[in-house]
């Protein structure tokens, strides 16, 4: 895991949730998250019931302080909620398990930080450049489809995000019968 300071005292995870655990850490970290909040992520995904930041602590062998901000992290992307317990003032914390309603919260909060702004300079640009003289019509040209292009995603990302549940499974369906005729897959 990541900053373990003392391995005698980090609870045992069975070994395939510990490479989970650490494989989605690795992930997260190709994908631009911090380690430590995938893999926080991944363990309160595994989860039976919901754990408290200290819990999550001694489980993954992390400093108490990564573990807080890295549960502020996954709060703002909404792929985890407090959950309150009977008798007990510590915040627990549980992830998001519909697979689904996780790429899509993941997929907005993306749209949000990357794809919006994206478009907003984007638009701006061909905007600018259509009246700028000095732009060249091959860059106008080539400005212009980027902004198409981004229009698309930013398309498929709001279609994604508003498909109702009934749709939601025969795209997963659909998709799922596409990938099993790909060369390589198992049928």
């Amino acid at each position: 895991m990541t900053e373990i300071t003392d391995k005698t005292s980090v609870a045992k995870l069975p070994e395939p949730v510990e490479r989970f655990i650490l494989q989605w850490g690795d992930l997260g970290g190709q994908w631009g998250v911090n380690r430590s909040v995938s893999q926080i992520q991944a363990l309160l995904y595994l989860s039976e019931k919901p754990l408290t930041a200290e819990q999550i602590a001694e489980q993954l062998g992390m400093a108490r302080s990564n573990v807080s901000t890295s549960l502020k992290e996954l709060l703002s992307w909404n792929l985890i909620r407090r959950v309150p317990m009977r008798n007990d003032r510590r915040d627990h914390y549980e992830a998001e398990v519909d697979l689904w309603e996780m790429a899509a919260k993941i997929a907005a909060g993306r749209k949000a930080r990357e794809i919006d702004p994206a478009m907003a300079i984007l638009s701006a640009c061909v905007a600018e450049a259509k009246t700028d003289k000095a732009v060249s019509a091959t860059a106008r040209k080539r400005l212009g489809d980027m902004h198409g292009f981004m229009q698309d995603v930013d398309r498929w990302y709001s279609q994604m995000l508003s498909m109702p549940r009934a749709k939601r499974d025969i795209v997963l369906k659909l998709g799922s019968k596409i990938l099993s005729y790909l060369p390589g897959s198992k049928s």
